[in-house]
């Protein structure tokens, strides 16, 4: 080889040798720029403590907390998780992060929109910013994360429709939109997503009917679209997601049948179809979900039979059929359900016996059969089943005696039926509301006759022995009584009033005159002086006084002027009428009245704390007055009503239900009080009159009808409930609701107290979507209060979502709770 080929070959290879070191240097001086960028980001955040980002600190960024690096020192994963960020989120630099994989910052505090830089991160796969406060559209952006697999953004404030260009992301696996306020159809490109595992979009204002094409996400495994506003029926291409374990389409308007496609779902575990308007019967071949562990299809319109294919159901553990049109026995069939723990069939049309070898269901924790025509005995058996804490077999035809109780039950309800017999000692320490409406019971229980001793053969004629020789005792009593009283009239009054004068026993009021307590009033309130009143209502005014006995009461006296009066005359002896027939715990005690010389006052029980009104207006009394403590009034409000309505006879129509008729005691607990307008409904009368009541609690029907139903306590209730919760009345709320979107549970509640902690928030939500049924426009639209009642009293509470999540107006206009016809009429 020439030497001048040689040297050019030479030259030529340290020529290559140059080149290819300059660029080995220019790659590592490109990673090392880039890297620096990285942690120049990570510094100038603010996300971390100075213990991490002071020269003085031995860690790198790579060892900082929720930093993970790949081999090359550059960030691929971010977890901040629980860690307040705030406006600092807005400080970060994502476009530096050019390896990032996975950014997880979950309840961070995020505000605004989703930064568009994110947009940048070709290589994310995982995107997780879930309960913080985002807000505005989702961004089209998006569709440029061509490798993301999982985006999570539930529990923001998100808004909008669903842009069709989520369909582009070909790699979601998981895709969660849970709790925000996405409003619109969904979009046909879903469809798209046939990697999808997951999708939920609960809790958001969706509309529209679910797409038949959504059958193409065969590998489907959770479908949630619960809590929207979804109507038509469930598409037959349900059945096309074998790998399906939990669906819930639940709190919807969904109609039609439930299509029998849906028995090839074969993996699932949970299917929840409530609250909608479903018909037709339950047809699907049960045997093929097998794997079921949660079935829940109350509050639909189905009806037909429970199918005996149940029995093929052995790990299911909770059965909700309840508050639907279901006919037929309770089908022995399913004893073979041996995993279940709940047990609800309330409200519907089943007939026949309860099946005798229920009891065989160990596991069993709950059984609510109320509100339904079951006949037959009650199985002696389940007494002794070992995890039964609550038993309901209200509203039924059952007959004969009662079994003992186990000691793990907890509540029980056996009223309205026709049982008979003694009540076991075991109950004793039960409410008489537990047996009422069984006419022939007797026992120690308050309400109850006792028993004649027997053996259990004849309780049934020592009852009816009762009923012959009790009136008749009582007749011959009245009949003695009433003649010594005449012949000893001369003497009697003056040894009364020695003995009443002495003592000032309060209770002398009661079938007298009332001169001896008309002279301890006096005294007692300085002879009604104005010092020792408290308040003045519509027709009188009130005083607290001590009576010589040392009892605190609370007084109303009927103004002078008033009683002269007759329509006043008349609202006062009303009150006294209603009062003396009724006796409710969270009703307001009359311990005495007294019509004497044109004086006229009423003695109540006295309640420390004064009126609801007086304890939300002040700032002081209304943070005492804390979530829970409201939560019990309402609660105890309703319960009282629906006492008066459906448990008096006749019903009983307060017709002013207001704050200022809702008294405290010193506990803060809530009772009813003020019965001057209340009355008496005649169902055989219009029940017209002229229009009474308080402004801005009246129902709005009043104003054209005049005609008082219980519907009109129902709305004054509402409106009561959300005073309550607001810290102040509704006012202008319900006109706001119809003209906005986008006001949030949250905003709305008292701000003088901290926001109500998971548990407490769970009544929150029940009661403002129960304040909405009961606001409904129209009066057979609105719940009754002995439905009402029945949901507090229930310890299933509603599955919700944060408050900050739910909107005014998605819980108005679902009507969640607005039952059926026939039971608002």
């Amino acid at each position: 080889m020439a030497p001048s080929v040689s040297i050019s070959i030479l030259v030529l290879a340290l020529w290559v040798l140059c080149i290819f070191t300059h660029s080995t240097t220019m790659v590592v001086a490109a990673k090392s720029s880039a890297l620096e960028l990285e942690a120049k980001a990570l510094l100038e955040s603010g996300w971390w403590s100075s213990k991490y980002t002071t020269n003085g600190s031995s860690l790198s960024h790579c060892e900082w907390p929720g930093i993970y690096c790949n081999v090359d020192r550059s960030v691929v994963w971010i977890y901040m998780i629980n860690v307040y960020l705030g406006d600092k989120f807005r400080k970060f630099n994502f476009s530096s992060f050019p390896n990032l994989e996975d950014l997880d910052l979950y309840n961070t505090g995020l505000q605004g929109s989703i930064p568009p830089e994110i947009g940048t991160i070709s290589k994310l796969k995982d995107l997780y910013l879930p309960a913080n406060n985002l807000t505005g559209n989702l961004p089209l952006w998006l569709a440029n994360l061509t490798q993301l697999e999982t985006f999570d953004i539930s529990s923001n404030l998100i808004s909008g429709s669903i842009p069709k260009e989520l369909g582009n992301l070909k790699n979601l696996r998981d895709l969660d939109l849970s709790a925000n306020a996405f409003s619109g159809e969904f979009p046909l490109s879903l469809a798209n997503l046939t990697q999808l595992e997951r999708f939920n979009i609960s809790s958001n204002l969706i509309s529209g009917s679910i797409p038949k094409e959504f059958g193409n996400l065969k590998n489907l495994s959770t479908l949630d679209l619960s809590n929207n506003t979804l109507t038509g029926p469930i598409p037959f291409t349900i059945g096309h997601f074998t790998n399906l374990r939990t669906l819930s389409l639940a709190w919807n308007q969904i109609s039609g049948s439930i299509p029998a496609e849906i028995a090839n779902c074969i993996s699932l575990n949970n299917l929840t179809l409530s609250h909608n308007y479903l018909t037709g019967t339950i047809s699907f071949d049960m045997s093929n979900l097998y794997l079921l562990v949660y079935l829940d299809l109350s509050y639909n319109n189905l009806s037909g039979f429970i199918p005996r294919t149940i029995n093929h159901l052995t790990v299911l553990e909770t059965l909700s059929l309840n508050w639907n049109q279901i006919n037929g026995s309770i089908p022995t069939e399913i004893i073979d359900c041996q995993s279940l723990r709940h047990l609800s069939l309330s409200h519907n049309s089943l007939s026949g016996y309860i099946p005798s070898h229920i009891s065989d269901l160990h596991f069993l924790n709950a059984i609510d059969l109320s509100h339904n025509n079951i006949s037959g005995d009650i199985p002696f058996e389940l007494g002794d089943s070992p995890s039964l804490e609550l038993l309901d077999f209200s509203y039924n035809n059952l007959t004969g005696n009662i079994p003992n109780i186990s000691v793990s039950i907890k509540e029980i309800n056996f009223s309205y039926n026709s049982l008979h017999g003694q009540i076991p000692n075991g109950y004793l320490n039960c409410s008489p509301y537990t047996f009422i409406g069984n006419k022939d019971l007797c026992g120690d229980i308050k309400g109850f006759p006792p028993c004649f001793p027997s053996s259990p053969n004849n309780n049934k004629s020592i009852v009816h022995l009762i009923k012959i020789v009790a009136p008749l005792s009582f007749f011959l009593v009245v009949l003695l009584v009433g003649f010594f009283f005449l012949s000893r009239r001369g003497d009697k009054k003056t040894k009364y009033e020695s003995s009443e004068t002495k003592n000032g026993d309060l209770f002398s009021i009661w079938n007298y005159d009332g001169k001896i307590a008309y002279e301890d009033i006096i005294e007692a309130t300085k002879d009604f002086d104005i010092s020792c009143c408290i308040g003045t209502g519509g027709y009188g005014s009130v005083y607290k006084a001590q009576l010589p006995s040392g009892k605190v009461v609370a007084i109303k006296k009927l103004h002078r002027l008033e009683a002269e009066n007759p329509t006043f005359d008349k609202s006062f002896k009303n009150e006294v009428k209603m009062l003396v027939a009724i006796r409710h715990r969270n009703i307001v005690k009359l311990l005495g009245y007294c019509l004497h010389n044109r004086c006229m006052f009423l003695i109540y029980e006295y309640m420390e704390r004064g009126s609801l009104f007086s304890v939300l207006s002040n700032d002081v009394e209304a943070v005492e007055f804390d979530w829970m403590k409201r939560m019990n009034v309402i609660k105890s409000i309703a319960h009282a009503l629906c006492y008066m309505h459906h448990e008096c006879v006749p019903a009983i129509v307060h017709r002013d239900i207001t704050s200022n008729n809702i008294l405290l005691n010193s506990e803060l607990e809530g009772f009813v009080s003020d019965f001057g307008m209340a009355k008496f409904l005649d169902p055989d009368s219009s029940n017209q009159t002229l229009v009474a009541g308080t402004y801005g609690y009246l129902a709005p029907e009043l104003a054209y009808t005049m005609v008082v139903t219980e519907k009109c306590d129902v709305y004054s209730f509402g409106v009561v409930a959300l005073e309550i919760l607001m810290g102040r009345h509704p006012g202008e709320l319900m006109t706001l609701l119809s003209s906005s979107q986008s006001v949030m549970l949250n905003e709305i509640l008292d701000q003088r107290l901290p926001p109500p902690n998971r548990l407490v928030a769970k009544d929150v939500f029940l009661v403002a979507a129960i304040s909405f049924a009961c606001l409904h426009t129209k009066p057979k639209s609105r719940p009754t209060m002995k439905w009402v009642s029945q949901e507090f009293l229930s310890h299933k509470k509603p599955v919700t979502n944060p408050l900050h999540s739910v909107s005014l107006w998605q819980l108005r206009n679902q009507e969640n709770y607005i039952i059926g016809e026939s039971e608002t009429q």
